[in-house]
């Protein structure tokens, strides 16, 4: 390869980078955005617990976090711009927290149990969330 030709393939690859920044910026608002609403319509305080070293609840929350993360990656790769992309971003959303409300009412009492340390509901709600994120994900490949 000559000098001129990795000169400008190093060219091509910086011309991405305006792009790169757009999306990765949507990202972490629509990011920001699911914290936000996730932890506004749980009624335990995740930080807090997390904070006092509760497993159940980083678990829970983790969980939630891939995935919504899973189908924003998805949308991300699959849009065909950023409009396209926030539009699907806000579907993850939405999806993800119904999945917490849907298993809320599958497992009585999870908020509950997850505020009281139970590891076993932690990980039936990282479950769910990150199930039904795999196959939102899957699902955005239109």
């Amino acid at each position: 390869m000559t000098n001129s030709t990795m000169l400008d393939t190093a060219l091509g690859s910086l011309a991405g980078i305006p792009s790169f920044l757009a999306y990765f910026a949507l990202a972490v608002v629509l990011l920001l955005v699911f914290i936000r609403l996730y932890t506004w319509v749980t009624p335990h305080d995740e930080f807090a617990l997390i904070r006092a070293n509760n497993p159940a609840a980083a678990i829970a929350f983790a969980g939630a976090l891939v995935g919504f993360a899973w189908p924003l990656a998805s949308a991300i790769t699959n849009s065909m711009s950023l409009l396209d992309c926030a539009i699907w971003g806000a579907v993850a959303l939405i999806v993800q927290v119904l999945t917490f409300l849907i298993s809320s009412t599958a497992l009585k009492q999870l908020p509950h149990r997850i505020t009281q340390g139970e590891l076993a509901a932690g990980i039936f709600s990282a479950g769910c969330s990150i199930t039904v994120g795999m196959l939102n994900a899957a699902c955005m490949t239109y």
